[in-house]
């Protein structure tokens, strides 16, 4: 029986929930105390070391002294010690590493100490509970789920953490990761599913735009299913002939989650939000949410309403830097921004997210660069007492579009999604035409479209989603979105052309925003 396998055998429901989802109860005044007393364990964990001493020069004797002459740092602070792995500039020898997915070009590599990644598991089986959870209290599962998982392999974060957690409480991973780790990403998904059918599932973890296209493609292959030798197998053929007469009853064609039935369905990425309705639609459960990051494993979760995210206070140090003030140091490097805590954030406003690492970890008021949204200082729903946020966007990941909006990847994505016109992928730009600046998409469509429509349609869309950028049109006397139709099989042929050349996973797309001229012209080479 594994470490964490024996609390589902010994303890109540209700001591469970507290053992793994009690920090929902806490107030904001108790989450602070918390927060103040692990940060100052971690000053004390790490001063003496050669980062620790590089970083915070004499050991701060508070948190007003910390915050006060500990100035913030980048990934660039702590080089090259991370990215050469030198254990011996760290307080305490890690456990793991793990690296990014190089969005700046290049891996980060961050080391995980054993206690960070005792506090990760619990934290994970937090999850997969609340992914299953209806109300408050409602425990689902067991020791020994069968968990279908479409994440990246180690030494990325997502598949280090699986396999850590998989050493401390029973989970049937589908496919096994030892085999799924062998594979190219596709070729796992279609080795999982395939396994599914035999094993059954009980949780699903996965990228929400992933899972819904998925679900496309398995409900147009149902249309024209065949039956061979190797599904001649009872227990398969009653799994699939019991999916047959759900969507004949329902009158629609066959989808996925007339094959299984999963209790939960654990989503990351920034288009969870977008993309919930259609994964419940394809597999029947709204997916719920986490946010967090390679230097920090899990910052934010989704209670059991699965409407907004709420700080954790366990695994990082948390400031924010109002948006005013980011812009600020955005322009000048050298300028000194003030930060404030969670109990001085303000509902409505974005900011900044500054984090310092607990146990023994090495990222020191690290600016993590991406940005939040307070939409709410307490959940009345549920009683959670604690700030409710969401993801806005990465700093510097947006499209400045003449001083007037600043278009973020989500809400051009909600955008292009609310058109309603079925696509394969996407990826946007600022393009400049005669001293005007414009919104370039380059989209691959799944239907015909003329161009026109469509950049009318994001257009109409955009205004409803972004207030800043119905003032572009209106000062400016100019529709701004321009669009460029790709030929089918164009992201696909992009896809496999960077796998032929050996490129890491985290790069085998263009980025949704603000790719690169040479990503751009590879893209437009592949449009044949």
């Amino acid at each position: 029986m594994l470490q964490e396998d024996k609390y589902f055998n010994e303890l109540t429901k209700d001591e469970l929930w507290s053992r793994y989802c009690g920090y929902f109860d806490l107030s904001l005044g108790e989450f602070m105390e918390i927060q103040h007393h692990l940060l100052m364990d971690e000053v004390n964990m790490v001063a003496d070391s050669i980062l620790g001493r590089k970083i915070m020069g004499n050991k701060p004797s508070s948190i007003e002294e910390f915050r006060e002459t500990v100035g913030l740092t980048s990934y660039e602070d702590y080089e090259p010690y991370l990215s050469e792995r030198q254990e011996d500039a760290l307080a305490v020898k890690p456990y793991s590493w793990c690296h990014s997915s190089g969005r700046g070009g290049e891996f980060k590599w961050i080391p995980y100490t054993a206690d960070a990644l005792e506090v990760a598991s619990r934290l994970f089986i937090s999850n997969v509970i609340l992914s299953t959870a209806n109300q408050k209290g409602d425990i689902r599962i067991k020791p020994g789920e069968r968990v279908v998982m479409h994440i990246p392999p180690r030494p990325y974060l997502s598949g280090m953490l699986a396999n850590y957690a998989s050493s401390v409480f029973t989970i049937r991973m589908i496919p096994p990761q030892e085999e799924a780790e062998k594979m190219e990403f596709q070729e796992a998904i279609q080795k999982g599913f395939a396994m599914a059918l035999r094993t059954g599932v009980d949780e699903m973890a996965s990228i929400s735009s992933v899972m819904v296209k998925v679900g496309e493609r398995m409900t147009e292959q149902a249309q024209g299913i065949q039956f061979s030798p190797a599904m001649l197998q009872p227990k398969l053929l009653y799994t699939l002939g019991r999916a047959w007469l759900r969507s004949k009853i329902e009158k629609r064609a066959m989808l996925p989650k007339d094959i299984w039935r999963p209790k939960g369905i654990i989503a990351g990425g920034t288009d969870t939000s977008i993309y919930k309705n259609d994964v419940a639609y394809y597999w029947g459960k709204i997916p719920f949410e986490m946010y967090g990051a390679t230097e920090a494993v899990s910052l934010g979760i989704q209670n059991w309403n699965k409407k907004w995210l709420t700080f954790i206070p366990y695994f990082a140090f948390l400031e924010f830097i109002p948006e005013d003030e980011s812009i600020k140091l955005r322009e000048d490097v050298n300028y000194q921004p003030k930060t404030l805590l969670l109990n001085e954030v303000e509902e409505g406003k974005i900011y900044e997210l500054v984090i310092t690492n607990f146990y023994g970890m090495p990222l020191i008021r690290y600016r993590l660069r991406d940005l939040i949204k307070i939409v709410a200082l307490n959940d009345d729903e549920t009683g959670v007492a604690l700030p409710q946020f969401v993801f806005h966007a990465r700093v510097g990941e947006t499209v400045d579009l003449a001083g007037l909006a600043r278009l973020t990847e989500r809400v051009i994505w909600q955008a292009i999604a609310n058109t309603e016109v079925k696509f394969e992928d996407w990826s946007a730009c600022k393009e400049y035409d005669q001293n005007k600046t414009h919104l370039r998409v380059y989209i691959e469509l799944k239907e015909e479209r003329e161009t026109s429509e469509l950049e009318r349609l994001i257009d109409e869309h955009l205004r409803e989603v972004d207030l800043d950028y119905r003032d572009v049109g209106k000062y400016l006397n100019m529709q701004p979105v321009k669009v460029s139709v790709l030929s089918p099989g164009t992201f696909d042929r992009y896809y496999q052309e960077k796998v032929s050349e050996g490129a890491d996973m985290a790069h085998l797309k263009p980025p949704h925003i603000n790719a690169s001229d040479e990503e751009i012209e590879r893209l437009l080479r592949l449009n044949t």
